[in-house]
Protein backbone atom coordinates (compact mmCIF):
# COMPACT_ATOMS: atom_id res chain seq x y z
CA UNK A 1 0.00 0.00 0.00
CA UNK A 2 0.96 3.58 -0.75
CA UNK A 3 2.80 5.45 2.46
CA UNK A 4 4.95 8.80 1.21
CA UNK A 5 5.55 10.48 -2.00
CA UNK A 6 5.82 14.68 -2.53
CA UNK A 7 5.06 17.36 -0.24
CA UNK A 8 2.28 18.21 -2.63
CA UNK A 9 0.23 15.35 -1.71
CA UNK A 10 -0.05 15.96 2.42
CA UNK A 11 -3.21 15.69 4.08
CA UNK A 12 -4.54 18.91 4.78
CA UNK A 13 -4.74 18.00 8.32
CA UNK A 14 -1.29 16.85 9.07
CA UNK A 15 0.24 19.60 10.60
CA UNK A 16 -2.35 19.87 12.94
CA UNK A 17 -2.30 16.42 13.57
CA UNK A 18 0.84 16.88 14.19
CA UNK A 19 0.70 19.64 16.85
CA UNK A 20 -1.98 18.09 18.54
CA UNK A 21 0.27 14.67 19.00
CA UNK A 22 3.56 16.18 20.13
CA UNK A 23 1.53 18.69 22.70
CA UNK A 24 -0.15 15.48 23.84
CA UNK A 25 2.09 12.56 23.76
CA UNK A 26 5.68 12.65 25.11
CA UNK A 27 6.80 9.62 23.05
CA UNK A 28 5.65 10.72 19.51
CA UNK A 29 7.17 14.10 20.45
CA UNK A 30 10.50 12.58 20.06
CA UNK A 31 9.59 10.43 17.20
CA UNK A 32 7.64 12.60 14.60
CA UNK A 33 10.52 14.95 14.27
CA UNK A 34 12.66 11.94 13.40
CA UNK A 35 10.35 11.66 10.26
CA UNK A 36 9.84 15.27 9.17
CA UNK A 37 9.73 14.87 5.75
CA UNK A 38 7.64 12.22 5.14
CA UNK A 39 3.87 11.56 5.58
CA UNK A 40 1.15 10.12 4.27
CA UNK A 41 -0.32 10.16 0.79
CA UNK A 42 -2.39 8.02 -1.66
CA UNK A 43 -0.76 6.60 -4.61
CA UNK A 44 -3.54 4.04 -5.98
CA UNK A 45 -7.64 3.53 -7.21
CA UNK A 46 -9.66 2.22 -4.55
CA UNK A 47 -9.86 -0.83 -6.54
CA UNK A 48 -6.09 -1.25 -6.81
CA UNK A 49 -5.76 -0.66 -3.37
CA UNK A 50 -7.68 -3.43 -2.49
CA UNK A 51 -6.79 -5.97 -5.07
CA UNK A 52 -3.32 -5.31 -3.95
CA UNK A 53 -4.14 -5.57 -0.28
CA UNK A 54 -5.95 -9.13 -1.14
CA UNK A 55 -2.77 -10.47 -3.43
CA UNK A 56 -0.26 -9.56 -0.27
CA UNK A 57 -2.39 -11.09 2.77
CA UNK A 58 -0.22 -13.02 5.27
CA UNK A 59 2.67 -12.83 2.55
CA UNK A 60 6.61 -11.04 3.81
CA UNK A 61 7.27 -7.76 1.77
CA UNK A 62 9.30 -9.45 -0.66
CA UNK A 63 6.73 -12.08 -1.41
CA UNK A 64 3.69 -9.98 -1.27
CA UNK A 65 5.56 -7.71 -4.18
CA UNK A 66 7.09 -10.85 -6.35
CA UNK A 67 3.09 -12.18 -6.27
CA UNK A 68 1.89 -8.53 -7.11
CA UNK A 69 3.93 -8.38 -10.02
CA UNK A 70 3.27 -11.83 -11.69
CA UNK A 71 -0.54 -10.69 -11.06
CA UNK A 72 -0.06 -7.37 -12.74
CA UNK A 73 1.83 -9.16 -15.81
CA UNK A 74 -1.43 -11.15 -16.52
CA UNK A 75 -4.20 -7.90 -15.71
CA UNK A 76 -2.21 -5.30 -16.25
CA UNK A 77 -0.08 -2.55 -14.63
CA UNK A 78 -3.19 -1.40 -12.77
CA UNK A 79 -6.05 -3.74 -12.65
CA UNK A 80 -9.72 -3.22 -13.31
CA UNK A 81 -12.58 -5.37 -12.61
CA UNK A 82 -12.64 -5.76 -16.48
CA UNK A 83 -9.01 -7.06 -17.18
CA UNK A 84 -9.73 -9.85 -14.29
CA UNK A 85 -12.80 -10.81 -15.81
CA UNK A 86 -10.72 -11.44 -19.10
CA UNK A 87 -7.75 -13.26 -17.01
CA UNK A 88 -10.16 -15.28 -15.50
CA UNK A 89 -9.73 -17.89 -12.54
CA UNK A 90 -7.62 -19.79 -14.54
CA UNK A 91 -5.26 -17.04 -16.12
CA UNK A 92 -5.48 -15.80 -12.32
CA UNK A 93 -4.27 -19.05 -10.87
CA UNK A 94 -1.57 -18.94 -13.92
CA UNK A 95 -0.50 -16.16 -12.24
CA UNK A 96 0.38 -17.46 -9.21
CA UNK A 97 -2.31 -16.92 -7.03
CA UNK A 98 -3.50 -19.95 -4.66
CA UNK A 99 -7.05 -20.77 -5.46
CA UNK A 100 -8.64 -18.74 -2.47
CA UNK A 101 -6.88 -15.52 -3.40
CA UNK A 102 -8.34 -16.12 -7.07
CA UNK A 103 -11.74 -16.33 -5.91
CA UNK A 104 -11.45 -13.15 -3.94
CA UNK A 105 -10.14 -11.06 -6.52
CA UNK A 106 -12.61 -12.52 -8.96
CA UNK A 107 -15.25 -11.68 -6.06
CA UNK A 108 -14.00 -7.91 -5.66
CA UNK A 109 -14.11 -7.48 -9.50
CA UNK A 110 -17.87 -8.53 -9.44
CA UNK A 111 -18.50 -6.26 -6.92
CA UNK A 112 -17.12 -3.26 -8.70
CA UNK A 113 -17.97 -4.22 -11.60
CA UNK A 114 -21.71 -4.97 -10.77
CA UNK A 115 -21.91 -1.45 -8.89
CA UNK A 116 -22.60 -3.28 -5.46
CA UNK A 117 -19.96 -0.36 -3.97
CA UNK A 118 -19.64 2.72 -4.81
CA UNK A 119 -16.53 4.46 -4.31
CA UNK A 120 -17.76 7.62 -5.30
CA UNK A 121 -20.04 7.50 -2.27
CA UNK A 122 -17.50 6.93 0.16
CA UNK A 123 -16.27 9.89 0.73
CA UNK A 124 -19.62 10.98 2.38
CA UNK A 125 -20.35 7.85 4.57
CA UNK A 126 -19.08 7.16 8.25
CA UNK A 127 -15.77 5.34 8.72
CA UNK A 128 -18.04 2.18 9.69
CA UNK A 129 -20.32 2.29 7.20
CA UNK A 130 -17.46 2.02 4.80
CA UNK A 131 -15.89 -0.67 6.85
CA UNK A 132 -19.37 -2.65 6.63
CA UNK A 133 -19.41 -2.19 2.84
CA UNK A 134 -15.97 -3.18 2.51
CA UNK A 135 -16.31 -6.36 4.38
CA UNK A 136 -19.15 -7.96 2.40
CA UNK A 137 -16.50 -8.47 -0.22
CA UNK A 138 -14.80 -12.02 -0.18
CA UNK A 139 -11.53 -11.33 1.65
CA UNK A 140 -11.35 -8.10 3.11
CA UNK A 141 -11.83 -8.37 6.65
CA UNK A 142 -11.82 -5.25 8.94
CA UNK A 143 -8.19 -5.01 9.00
CA UNK A 144 -7.99 -4.79 5.61
CA UNK A 145 -10.95 -2.17 5.54
CA UNK A 146 -8.84 -0.43 8.18
CA UNK A 147 -5.78 -0.06 6.24
CA UNK A 148 -7.91 0.78 3.15
CA UNK A 149 -9.61 4.24 5.33
CA UNK A 150 -5.92 4.94 5.85
CA UNK A 151 -3.97 4.65 3.00
CA UNK A 152 -6.47 5.49 0.66
CA UNK A 153 -8.88 7.44 1.97
CA UNK A 154 -6.42 9.03 4.21
CA UNK A 155 -9.11 8.96 7.08
CA UNK A 156 -7.97 11.20 10.08
CA UNK A 157 -9.00 9.10 13.43
CA UNK A 158 -8.30 5.67 12.21
CA UNK A 159 -6.88 2.40 14.72
CA UNK A 160 -6.16 -0.54 13.51
CA UNK A 161 -6.08 -1.93 16.73
CA UNK A 162 -5.45 -5.75 14.82
CA UNK A 163 -2.05 -4.42 13.16
CA UNK A 164 0.98 -6.49 14.64
CA UNK A 165 2.66 -3.43 13.71
CA UNK A 166 1.02 -1.22 15.89
CA UNK A 167 1.09 -3.13 18.79
CA UNK A 168 4.71 -4.14 18.45
CA UNK A 169 5.29 -0.27 18.44
CA UNK A 170 3.10 0.49 21.15
CA UNK A 171 4.60 -2.05 23.35
CA UNK A 172 8.36 -0.81 22.46
CA UNK A 173 7.91 2.92 22.80
CA UNK A 174 5.11 2.52 26.25
CA UNK A 175 5.01 -0.76 27.62
CA UNK A 176 9.32 -0.97 27.57
CA UNK A 177 8.70 -4.43 25.11
CA UNK A 178 6.51 -6.27 27.39
CA UNK A 179 3.45 -7.74 25.10
CA UNK A 180 0.60 -5.28 24.83
CA UNK A 181 -2.87 -6.17 24.62
CA UNK A 182 -5.86 -4.34 22.57
CA UNK A 183 -7.42 -2.97 25.68
CA UNK A 184 -3.87 -1.49 26.79
CA UNK A 185 -3.77 -0.30 23.40
CA UNK A 186 -6.77 1.69 22.93
CA UNK A 187 -6.08 3.27 26.10
CA UNK A 188 -2.79 4.98 24.83
CA UNK A 189 -4.29 6.12 21.86
CA UNK A 190 -7.03 8.06 23.71
CA UNK A 191 -4.64 11.08 23.73
CA UNK A 192 -4.32 10.91 20.22
CA UNK A 193 -7.94 11.42 19.22
CA UNK A 194 -9.06 12.91 16.88
CA UNK A 195 -5.39 11.89 14.64
CA UNK A 196 -4.93 8.09 15.52
CA UNK A 197 -4.36 7.61 11.78
CA UNK A 198 -1.24 10.52 11.55
CA UNK A 199 0.01 8.46 15.29
CA UNK A 200 -0.39 5.06 14.03
CA UNK A 201 1.58 6.00 10.39
CA UNK A 202 4.46 7.79 12.94
CA UNK A 203 4.41 4.50 15.12
CA UNK A 204 4.66 2.42 12.16
CA UNK A 205 8.03 4.57 10.86
CA UNK A 206 9.63 3.86 13.81
CA UNK A 207 9.48 0.27 13.35
CA UNK A 208 10.21 1.07 9.37
CA UNK A 209 11.96 4.17 8.75
CA UNK A 210 12.06 3.68 5.21
CA UNK A 211 8.48 4.35 3.86
CA UNK A 212 6.78 1.67 1.75
CA UNK A 213 6.68 2.96 -1.61
CA UNK A 214 3.81 1.72 -4.19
Amino acid sequence: MPSVDTPAAKPEYWDAAVAHLMKRDRILKKLIPQHAEVWLTVADTPFVTLARAIVGKQLSVPAAEALWDRFTQACGKRPTPASIDKAGLQGLRDAGLPQRKADYILDLAAHFGDKRVRPESWADMEDEAVITELTAIRGIGRWTAELFLIFNMQRPDILPLDDPGLLKAISLHYFSGEPVSRFEAREVSQAWQPWRTVATWYLWRSLDPAPAQD
